[in-house]
């Protein structure tokens, strides 16, 4: 078997502008991780914060977790949905986002959306983040 990492290629129609923090799709070949959504709180389901921008990096950093154990790599990561309480405290706070993406994700960007909910199953979770990816 083939133990190289699988590299998702870019798929960017001709004409369009650029994206700015996602791509608009990525075609990949290999085995599919589907990480359920992850919010903010810890390993032992503690929260430490009720800010949107800190339950963000944990809920990211949650679903690193899964797919490293599951032997995955930040560059195998294809899609990613993440649903907000506070869309306009999104909006307002997007540009703090950038350093915290940048320390765990470099410069991959998986083909994204970002949805606004009234709310979510845990009542303190303001993020979560559901993602796929693809594993040799």
């Amino acid at each position: 078997m083939d133990k190289t990492p699988s590299t998702p290629q870019v798929i960017h129609p001709k004409g369009w502008s650029p994206t700015v923090g996602y791509s608009a799709g990525m075609i990949a070949e290999g085995r599919q991780l589907f990480i359920a959504g992850q919010i903010g709180w810890d390993a032992q389901q503690v929260f430490h914060s009720d800010d949107l921008i800190e339950q963000f990096a944990r809920a990211l950093d949650n679903v690193l977790a899964v797919l490293h154990e599951a032997g995955g790599e930040v560059h195998q990561l294809t899609e990613m949905t993440v649903f907000v309480t506070d869309l306009e405290g999104y909006r307002q706070r997007y540009r703090e986002l950038g350093p915290l993406w940048k320390t765990r994700l470099g410069r991959h960007y998986p083909a994204m959306a970002l949805i606004g909910v009234s709310g979510l199953v845990e009542e303190r979770a303001l993020v979560e983040i559901q993602a796929r990816a693809v594993l040799p």
